[in-house]
């Protein structure tokens, strides 16, 4: 342990060696400053110390838009928020975020850029307005002081809808109990995005950017700067890391929601069609990451148990959850209130329909081991909570038991999802999906979504009494071309500059030059240069180069809302 502990360290210090080094050089070889309007970067939620997928991409993009002429400027926090996202302790709200590291950090990568440090200063008005509400109205409340210029005087900024998903993503949980802690930690959080909410506006007064590029834009400190941005008509651009190895996805849509555009007359060639099953044969043995974490450590078959069970039924309906914080979200939940709201719905649902064998799926990263992202509010505890699990019609599959939900689907007449990319997969495995919460890919006819409650309901009856569901056919066709799409041309590669650091989702920065980050050797600035300055506004639908099949991270486009 000493000898690995010892490792990461040097490790991480020669990386950090190595973005100093690079900033230096990007600082010396950049063009001199020129009349255009500058572009500008916020980032204060992808990472504390060391570098996350979503800090490089941040990083890297505007060392190539600088080293391409373009101005710059960085919004950078220097103890700007009493308590930030990731500087919340879930077993102590009143302890500070740790911003000696996270402030030392951000010198390093920021060495040699235009940089605008912000602190925090707790408004006194704003905190006597929020001294005695509850969970609930501090959930909903609106403030209308802003200073600086926005289009419409006296508007009032939703600070509560727009801190509530990071409270809900920061605790692990989706129910905010209403408590002294929960209270105090929520005002933190308003009180903190006020702040930025006066200091973002001061900034763009002063530095009167064309567009400002910001991370994802659901965090509370980027909520309430894009917030701000688009109340004063600046043209925002959000990201988010992408679906395959080092790939980043930048939208003027939000970035959470993966707004693709799928051309009308784009359909899969041979060669296409080859590259995405052997993707799909990976995946379906469990050998894939997200954001540089592997969900299946292993995958194992079900037992004679399970089948011996299961032929007892009707019929085999499983029903995939998803981890609370993906699901917290505001574009998520449409038909129900949030993902308990639709358990408990089909609770009552399981217990008249005994014909049916109902399988709940626990989503493999709710309980991550090892980590601080282990759900407070989870599926196993639900399970427990309602003793579900007691009915003869029900199996519980936990987070860590690491089942093929691929050979469950296969074996099943429908299957019922809230808002996983599991529902992608069933229909690509020719399996119908009832979907109760918006997913990225519910934007394209993939799977059975219902317009409203009542329609979810009869269709949920229909699917249960039917004895065969047809499947569109446009389904399976929409969902490998999008899927095509969100692996293959949606996405930009930042592969030749990173690799996986020794830290679970951390990256550190691969040995190359500045040189590489020049536009007309790198297609991927060339790509960002040219759709965060506006000069190429059709990146939509089109690709920089003819598609490179042997390359597995084609840079694509920047989408358009």
């Amino acid at each position: 342990m000493p000898q690995t502990n010892l490792r990461t360290r040097l490790s991480e210090w020669g990386n950090h060696l190595r973005v100093i080094n690079l900033a230096r050089q990007v600082a010396k070889h950049s063009p001199r400053a020129s009349a255009q309007e500058p572009v500008v970067f916020f980032n204060a939620s992808s990472r504390i110390t060391g570098l996350s997928q979503n800090a490089a991409f941040s990083l890297l993009a505007s060392w190539g838009l600088r080293l391409a002429g373009v101005p710059v400027q960085h919004f950078v926090c220097s103890h700007g928020m009493s308590h930030c996202v990731l500087g919340t302790n879930r077993e102590d709200f009143y302890k500070p975020p740790p911003c000696r590291a996270c402030i030392r950090q951000s010198r390093r990568i920021h060495h040699g850029a235009d940089a605008h440090w912000f602190k925090y200063t707790p408004d006194p008005d704003l905190t006597a307005a929020i001294k005695d509400l509850n969970v609930d109205e501090l959930s909903v409340f609106e403030y209308g002081k802003i200073k600086g210029s926005l289009v419409t005087p006296g508007l009032t900024i939703p600070l509560g809808k727009l801190v509530v998903p990071s409270i809900r993503w920061a605790l692990r949980r989706y129910t905010l109990p209403d408590n002294e802690v929960t209270r105090y930690l929520l005002r933190e959080y308003i009180l903190s995005a006020y702040n930025v909410a006066q200091e973002f506006s001061a900034f763009l007064d002063k530095v009167k950017p064309a567009t400002a590029v910001i991370f994802n834009g659901m965090m509370y400190p980027e909520a309430i700067a894009r917030w701000i941005a688009a109340a004063r008509g600046l043209r925002v651009i959000t990201y988010e890391v992408g679906f395959q190895r080092f790939s980043a996805f930048f939208t003027e849509g939000e970035a959470t929601a993966y707004p693709i555009t799928i051309p009308n007359d784009f359909n899969l060639t041979p060669a296409q069609t080859e590259r995405l099953d052997q993707y799909l044969e990976r995946r379906f043995e469990g050998q894939f990451t997200m954001a540089g974490i592997r969900f299946w450590p292993e995958m194992r078959s079900l037992d004679q148990t399970f089948l011996e069970k299961s032929g007892q039924f009707r019929q085999i309906v499983p029903v995939f959850t998803n981890v609370i914080y993906d699901t917290s979200q505001t574009h998520a939940n449409t038909l129900f209130a949030n993902m308990f709201d639709w358990l408990d719905a089909l609770h009552e649902v399981i217990r008249r329909r005994p014909e049916t064998l109902f399988v709940i799926r626990a989503h493999p990263d709710e309980m991550r081991p090892g980590t601080a992202k282990q759900s407070r509010e989870s599926v196993r505890e639900w399970v427990a909570q309602t003793h579900i699990d007691r009915l003869p019609n029900v199996v519980f599959i936990d987070s860590q038991e690491y089942l093929s939900s691929y050979e469950l689907i296969q074996r099943s007449k429908f299957v019922l999802i809230y808002n996983s990319s599991i529902g992608l997969e069933a229909t690509l495995l020719n399996t119908p999906v009832l979907c109760a919460g918006k997913a990225r890919y519910t934007q394209y006819p993939i799977v059975f979504f219902p317009q409203n409650r009542a329609e979810y309901d009869a269709t949920l009856d229909k699917f249960l009494d039917e004895q065969e569901i047809e499947i569109p056919p446009e389904f399976g066709e929409n969902a490998r071309r999008f899927l095509y799409c969100q692996l293959f041309r949606s996405s930009l590669s930042f592969e030749d500059y990173l690799k996986d650091g020794y830290r679970k989702g951390y990256v550190q920065l691969q040995p190359f030059s500045w040189r590489d980050l020049l536009p007309e050797n790198s297609p991927t600035i060339q790509i960002l240069l040219d759709g965060i300055t506006g000069k190429d506004l059709s990146l939509s639908i089109r690709l920089r180069t003819n598609e490179n099949e042997e390359n597995q991270n084609t840079p694509f486009l920047l989408e358009d809302a």
